[in-house]
């Protein structure tokens, strides 16, 4: 939290978009992301369409959360493709953590095309300190 004691200009600094680089020739997607905030957790909603949960790979470099999703290409069996605007490619993104957020209790769901990620937030330590008398 700030100074001025307003969360949302932690997350400024707590999540931080990179930018990322593709080596394959696959077209490449940014999903869209939704970013909220509460006292316990920062919460990431991306739109990650036709992509399975199998397809998914989240991984947490020191500070740097990679997510990246394979959309498979969808055919119908039977038929052929007159028409198609769906398009085929991988989704990417990347974001910055601060050190507010907790690594080992990140939760990760898919569920009907919405990756929802919960960064929980480290609580600060506190500790006891005796008084000696002099």
């Amino acid at each position: 939290m700030s100074a001025n004691g307003n969360p949302l200009e932690t997350n400024k600094e707590e999540l931080v978009m990179e930018n990322g680089e593709q080596t394959r020739s696959r077209r490449s997607f940014m999903p869209r992301t939704d970013i909220y905030e509460d006292q316990e957790a920062i919460f990431l909603l991306s739109d990650m369409p036709g992509v399975r949960p199998d397809s998914v790979e989240i991984t947490l470099e020191k500070n740097l959360l990679s997510i990246h999703g394979m959309v498979e290409p969808h055919a119908l069996e039977g038929y052929q493709l007159a028409y198609a605007e769906y398009e085929d490619g991988d989704f990417m993104r990347r974001f910055r953590l601060s050190s507010q957020i907790d690594h080992d209790k990140i939760e990760a769901q898919l569920k009907e095309g919405v990756l929802r990620l919960v960064l929980p937030k480290t609580r600060p330590e506190q500790r006891k300190i005796n008084v000696k008398a002099g």
